[in-house]
């Protein structure tokens, strides 16, 4: 009886190892359109959870550590919905690399998915970007939404390639690990519960998530020709799309190098690797 109350059901991590592998060959053969749909809502997804993020991060009475990490947890949020609801997003799917390390999948196949995934989230993030807009979300706290939306995206516009890459990678590393750890549960509370550390803790230390930043970048363009006012703001005038690219490409390599390398790759040596 003992066991049955203070045991863990949870699958065991060479267990959790087998069931990424297979997830990443289903994932890497999904229909095209399917991919596409199901990479659009995630982008939406964590779009919102960007947005709570900002909500928390807007609030001026709460102290800077409390401030980060009630973000940080508002923010998993996105991805419990994407691993609770179902759908394919760029940085998780990164742990198609175990599956193509075992021969499981094709080169090819894991850069159709990744292409896809990334364009879909792309999409995806930009449109909720654009729905937040449009419901006058930014005015919440007499603005202070807004202007903390907009000093988010200059802070990342101004990131070194190098930083910005550091900081991908971290960021990356954290959130395969909330996956990775979210398929050693069996229940909605265990992938929950899973999933928050990781994701406060990346938020918290200011990592960069390269889908979150599609929603950033785009919602702070949108606020800036909205309200000439924000364009005052320290760092505004450096927000566009030219900064939105600069930032992403360090930050895409940098989340790639996290999830599949960091992540998948060690996993896969340590769990399946033959040699």
């Amino acid at each position: 009886m003992a066991g049955e109350i203070f045991g863990s059901d949870a699958f065991a991590p060479k267990e959790v190892a087998a069931r990424i592998e297979q997830v990443g060959v289903a994932k890497a053969r999904l229909p095209l359109r399917s991919m596409f749909m199901l990479a659009l809502v995630a982008g939406g997804f964590i779009g919102l959870g960007a947005t709570a993020f900002l909500l928390v991060a807007a609030d001026p009475e709460l102290p800077f550590a409390i401030s980060r990490v009630l973000g940080g947890a508002v923010f998993s949020l996105g991805l419990i919905m994407v691993v609770v609801a179902g759908a394919e997003l760029f940085t998780g799917n990164n742990l198609l690399a175990m599956a193509w390390a075992e021969r499981k999948v094709g080169s090819g196949e894991v850069l159709r998915n990744w292409l896809v995934v990334a364009f879909g989230n792309l999409v995806g993030a930009a449109g909720l970007a654009l729905l937040v807009l449009l419901a006058g979300t930014g005015s919440l706290e007499g603005g202070a939404v807004a202007r903390k939306a907009v000093e988010v995206a200059a802070a990342k516009a101004a990131l070194p390639w190098e930083v910005a890459f550091a900081r991908g990678v971290l960021c990356n590393l954290l959130v395969c690990l909330a996956v990775w750890m979210a398929a050693a549960g069996r229940s909605v509370v265990d992938k929950a519960v899973a999933i928050v550390p990781p994701i406060a803790a990346f938020v918290a230390l200011g990592f960069e998530h390269s889908i979150a930043n599609m929603f950033f970048f785009p919602f702070a363009i949108g606020l800036l020709a909205g309200d000439p006012a924000l364009a005052a703001l320290p760092g505004a005038d450096a927000i566009g799309w030219a900064a939105m690219a600069r930032n992403l490409v360090p930050v895409i390599a940098g989340n790639l190098v996290g999830g599949s390398v960091l992540v998948a790759l060690v996993y896969w040596v340590i769990y399946r690797s033959k040699a």
